[in-house]
Formats: C-alpha cells, sequence, structure tokens
C-alpha cells in the first residue's frame, strides 16, 4: 500500500483554464474529442498565470493534421526578450491518426465544425476539448432559451411545493 499515490487530475490550481461559452449558444454540440497543445514555454506560463481566451477559437483540418486559430493567449510582461509572442498564433492540435480521420469525414461529407469549448489542465499538460458542431439557426436559440427556462420555472415550482409539504 506504500507504492500506491492517489494520482490528481489537474495541477497547478484547478482543471479549467478556459471555457467557450458561447460554443453551446451558437451551435448544437456532437461528439467531443480531448486533444493535447504543442505549446511554447511562455505560452504555457501565460497559461499558469490564467491569460488564455478560447472564445472565438475553431479547430481546422490542413494536411491531414489538426490546428487551432483564433485562440489568445496573452504574453507575460515578464515574457523572455529573445521570443517574438505572437499571441493569436496558429496552434497544433495532438490527436491520434485515427481520431484526425474519422474527424475529415465528419467536417468534409457531414459538414459539421470542429469547436473548442474548453481548455483544462490533466496531468499537467494543457487539454482541449473538441466538439462537433452544427451552426444553430436563431429559431433554434429562441427554442432552447425556452426549453431553460421551462426546466428553471419547474424546479423552482418543485422547490417551492416541496418546502410546503
Amino acid at each position: 500500500m506504500a507504492g500506491k499515490k492517489k494520482e490528481k487530475d489537474t495541477e497547478s490550481g484547478g482543471g479549467t483554464i478556459a471555457l467557450n461559452k458561447r460554443a453551446r449558444h451558437e451551435f448544437a454540440l456532437g461528439e467531443r474529442y480531448e486533444a493535447g497543445l504543442s505549446l511554447q514555454g511562455w505560452e504555457l506560463k501565460s497559461i499558469r498565470a490564467g491569460r488564455a481566451n478560447i472564445g472565438d477559437a475553431y479547430a481546422v483540418i490542413r494536411g491531414g493534421e489538426l490546428f487551432l486559430f483564433g485562440s489568445q493567449i496573452t504574453p507575460l510582461i515578464q515574457a523572455s526578450t529573445h521570443v517574438v509572442a505572437d499571441d493569436r498564433r496558429t496552434r497544433k492540435l495532438l490527436l491520434h491518426k485515427h481520431e484526425i480521420d474519422k474527424l475529415i469525414g465528419k467536417v468534409e461529407r457531414d459538414g459539421y465544425t470542429l469547436v473548442p469549448t474548453a481548455m483544462y489542465w490533466k496531468r499537467n499538460k494543457v487539454k482541449m476539448e473538441l466538439s462537433l458542431a452544427k451552426g444553430k439557426q436563431e429559431h433554434d436559440k429562441r427554442d432552447t432559451a425556452r426549453d431553460k427556462d421551462w426546466q428553471r420555472e419547474k424546479q423552482r415550482a418543485l422547490r417551492h411545493r416541496n418546502k410546503d409539504a
């Protein structure tokens, strides 16, 4: 028993680094994939300081590889002076070849989009959660909002009823 260690899923102060809350509103999310990120040293330091944003990000498959566009990692002031820090540079996403092949079929044939929904720590590595998504029409967004409001009202009514009983 002395050899067993309790394994922590998250390192360096919490699991979630950045969320794309707008993705749930703008897209109908489907299958989810976990991808690694190819980062430079200054980017990792900035992420540890909480300076990452994936609100406008999207993923594209080019030449059999997966790339992340539009994510912003703001460099720290203390970043090295010999490195030119580009906060919105294209970053490579790391997935197995068979997963990329499956994604190529879904994106090219079925018209899905790859949307990053979360960036988080997993065993001292930065991971990105990607979702296969289809864009929502305006009426779909209204339906989603109406359903969410109905669920909230239903919970309130049940809570109120249980409180009286």
